[in-house]
């Protein structure tokens, strides 16, 4: 699976000091996924924190953002 990630999202993993090996989890094996206009919002749970992953799929998958939300689904 090819992943590309756009501007904003490479400065947003960099700035929470994210790997991208949880972007690649989150994608590959979420613990919920949604699809609204378009983009997939692809929720994991992983070393006690939970990212939500903002992706777009046509012949690759484009990260457009991630970021940690709480038990509530609210951004941290």
């Amino acid at each position: 699976m090819k992943i590309d990630y756009t501007i904003h999202a490479e400065d947003m993993i960099e700035k929470r000091k994210f790997q991208k090996f949880w972007i690649e989890e989150a994608i590959k094996y979420p613990d919920k996924l949604e699809k609204f206009r378009g983009k997939y919002y692809a929720r994991k749970r992983l070393n006690g924190l939970t990212i939500e992953v903002v992706y777009e799929k046509e012949k690759h998958i484009k990260v457009i953002t991630v970021y940690p939300i709480n038990k509530n689904g609210n951004l941290i």
